[in-house]
């Protein structure tokens, strides 16, 4: 498989995201993901589910299934979290979860700090402003925390070219990578191109349109990517699934794509998407269906009277 250069290693482009995998299915999946092949896990505290994934990753060592050298581990801080003093203890948690020494890789999970005591904003007063609680304070801690050698590198999440570029200009260690919403959809050309052009890594989190997340997250007439007639239609010409065809796309641009599912069968269909190669045509053809449609569009953070707008939060 194809992999991305970073200081500490090689990270394997193709992983296993575990965001909205049920209780017990997430423990049942990643069990099935290592014995299938899979050497890359996405984890975050705030998924819930570390202690269930933590779980099937040290039955699988024991079992002899993978080694921890051959894991690649991520996870992200949560915004209740933010703050150099608090980064720290978040990461020790995760790694009790997750029963594990050290992470490959530690995001800041969105640039949207909630107060220490409030896990899920709901009101304004929940919030910190980045004024009184700077991106550049809490980088410190994930800094910080990659001295400590609790996680070998450090990156971040859903963080705008300007973001990224701000703190690029404060910090000692540079993030290495941005894991944002990426998919024929929302392809990102000009976030990919920056983050590229300074050597930062691009994840792509629901590579495939997220059509199973939570309901609240959707709206009446949203376009359905996996129902997209164009993709189906070339898929179909390819003989491979049009999964398989959007994660090739994402893969043959140099960005990791982190798929989830609890299904054996689409676990196998989407490892097997690695291997595809795409011609310039057909990257063409999943280039020309970009409708700029965001489907995590971060509005739940965008309470009335809250620091947060949607115009700030992407920089627009």
């Amino acid at each position: 498989m194809k992999t991305l250069k970073f200081t500490n290693g090689d990270m394997p482009i193709l992983g296993l995201g575990t965001w909205k995998s049920a209780p017990g299915d997430v423990y049942n999946a990643v069990k099935e993901a290592l014995k299938l092949g899979y050497r890359h896990i996405d984890c975050a505290a705030v998924y819930g589910n570390e202690s269930e994934v933590g779980k099937a990753i040290s039955e699988s060592i024991s079992e002899g299934v993978v080694t921890r050298e051959e894991l690649w581990v991520t996870s992200k801080l949560w915004n209740n979290m933010h703050g150099k003093s608090n980064v720290v203890t978040a990461i020790k948690q995760t790694l009790s979860d997750l029963q594990l020494d050290y992470l490959d890789l530690y995001l800041i999970h969105w640039p949207v700090p909630f107060k220490k005591e409030v896990p899920a904003a709901s009101k304004p007063e929940d919030f910190v402003s980045l004024e009184d609680q700077p991106i550049a304070d809490t980088w410190l801690g994930m800094e910080e925390a990659f001295a400590l050698g609790l996680s070998k590198s450090i990156g971040v999440s859903n963080f705008s070219i300007k973001k990224l570029k701000d703190l690029i200009g404060n910090c000692k260690i540079k993030p290495c990578l941005n894991q944002v919403e990426l998919h024929p959809y929302f392809q990102q050309d000009d976030l990919v191109d920056y983050c590229q052009s300074v050597d930062v890594h691009v994840m792509a989190y629901s590579p495939l349109g997220s059509s199973d997340r939570p309901q609240g997250l959707k709206t009446a007439d949203e376009p359905v990517l996996l129902e997209d007639i164009k993709l189906t239609e070339l898929a179909k010409e390819k003989g491979v699934s049009i999964a398989q065809l959007i994660l090739a796309w994402a893969m043959q641009r140099s960005i990791s794509v982190i798929p989830k599912s609890v299904n054996p069968a689409r676990l196998k269909q989407n490892l097997d998407s690695a291997d595809l190669s795409l011609t310039e045509h057909e990257m063409a053809q999943v280039k020309a269906v970009n409708k700029n449609r965001r489907y995590v569009n971060g509005s739940f953070f965008a309470i009335e009277g809250s620091p947060v707008t949607l115009e700030n939060l992407w920089d627009l």
